[in-house]
């Protein structure tokens, strides 16, 4: 798959979200990654943008029914904010909570965990808020952290009101929109404002 063609496509107000999930959808894993992680800000918006039309998203898209409960699910992702290269990728981990509520717990593994923090959240649907649910079916909101058992080897669980995380990850939430069968993506939100950033996220099998 060609970047440059991709982003041609992303530009073209009339090719549908469901022309760009076929073509993501057929692309080898390689494929997928190489072409969606040379989005920059103005082309992981304009997929934002597009993905507006695609069917909501269910938490199922982030960790499959299959999955038993504590069973981790990883996600590749590469961000739009002013970091370098490497800092712009990490891995959004979920898991589902053994208590049976519809809700997954996760965190994020950065290369700058050691020393930021793990920046946990918990994602949930938005249909019980009415103002979210145009912003995305699902959001990974930092507002909550876990409150049971998350699965086995993950790093401790932290506030995210301490240490330096709370400038990254504090009253922060991030609006998730399909993309494709694997990938999904989202918008950064501090409290009620956009804050004109995204990533993308890739779903390993």
């Amino acid at each position: 798959m060609d970047a440059v063609d991709f982003n041609a496509l992303l530009s073209n107000g009339s090719a549908p979200i469901e022309q760009i999930a076929a073509i993501l959808d057929r692309a080898t894993p390689d494929e997928r990654v190489d072409t969606l992680f040379a989005l920059d800000r103005a082309g992981q918006r304009a997929l934002f943008e597009k993905a507006a039309a695609s069917a909501p998203l269910t938490l199922a898209d982030f960790v499959p029914p299959d999955r038993a409960p504590g069973e981790p699910v990883r996600h590749r992702g590469r961000n739009t904010l002013p970091l370098t290269s490497r800092h712009k990728l990490f891995k959004k981990c979920f898991c589902r909570p053994d208590d049976g509520t519809p809700r997954l717990f996760g965190y994020n593994d950065a290369p700058s965990r050691g020393w930021i923090g793990p920046g946990y959240f918990v994602a949930v649907p938005t249909e019980s808020t009415p103002e979210w649910k145009d912003r995305g079916a699902v959001v990974v909101d930092y507002f909550q952290v876990p409150d049971g058992k998350v699965a086995d080897g993950w790093p401790a669980v932290w506030p995210n009101t301490k240490g330096f995380q709370r400038f990254i990850y504090h009253r922060t939430r991030d609006f998730m929109r399909r993309v494709s069968r694997f990938v999904t993506i989202g918008a950064a939100f501090r409290g009620e404002r956009a804050l004109d950033h995204y990533f993308v996220l890739i779903r390993e099998a």
